[in-house]
Parts: structure tokens; C-alpha cells; sequence
């Protein structure tokens, strides 16, 4: 299983975790090396609504996790310019530290 941090834009977000199989990790997150996702780049992929709809009931608690393997943006297109290649590397990139 991998783990997924979901971050929206709502002041309240919780940051919370979810647990996919590998399988749907890479439906998610399909190019190689791609950790970062936007849900306006998957949602209209009927696949990945179903994956999301199991993916939503494996909710993994902070404490219990084992690594954040990837994350998924809601309603951030503003991220975007952040993540030009879609990995968490092109921000580590941008702010200048070692990777």
C-alpha cells in the first residue's frame, strides 16, 4: 500500500492520509517519478472516480503511517505553477535546498 496526503484549500483542511494499492497509486499518479496530482487533471477519468471512492474509505492515521508517498491537490490550480513536472522535487528545486 502506498499513502496519499490530500490538501485542499479550505482553512479547515486536515492534511489527512489515505492508503491506496499500488495499482491505483499509479492510476493517480501515472507518470514516472510523479508525486504531486491536481483533481482537475483525474476527475473527469471514470477509473479514477472509483478509485477515489475506495480510496476515501482507507483514511490511515497520522501517527500509524508508514512514509507520504504522494499528494493529491483539490481545488489549488494556483499549485500548479509550483509543480511544473508534477514532483514534490520541483518546489525543493525552487526554494533553493540541496535534494
Amino acid at each position: 500500500m502506498k499513502n496519499i496526503q490530500v490538501i485542499d484549500c479550505a482553512l479547515n483542511c486536515a492534511y489527512d492520509i489515505y492508503a491506496v494499492t499500488e495499482e491505483e497509486f499509479l492510476k493517480i499518479f501515472p507518470a514516472p517519478e510523479q508525486d504531486i496530482q491536481f483533481d482537475e487533471d483525474i476527475e473527469n477519468d471514470e477509473e479514477i472516480k472509483q478509485i477515489l471512492a475506495r480510496m476515501w474509505k482507507r483514511r490511515v492515521n497520522k501517527p500509524e503511517t508508514q512514509g507520504i508517498h504522494g499528494t493529491l491537490f483539490y481545488q489549488f490550480p494556483e499549485k500548479k505553477r509550483l509543480y511544473p513536472n508534477k514532483r514534490e522535487h520541483d518546489l525543493t528545486l525552487k526554494r533553493g535546498r540541496p535534494s
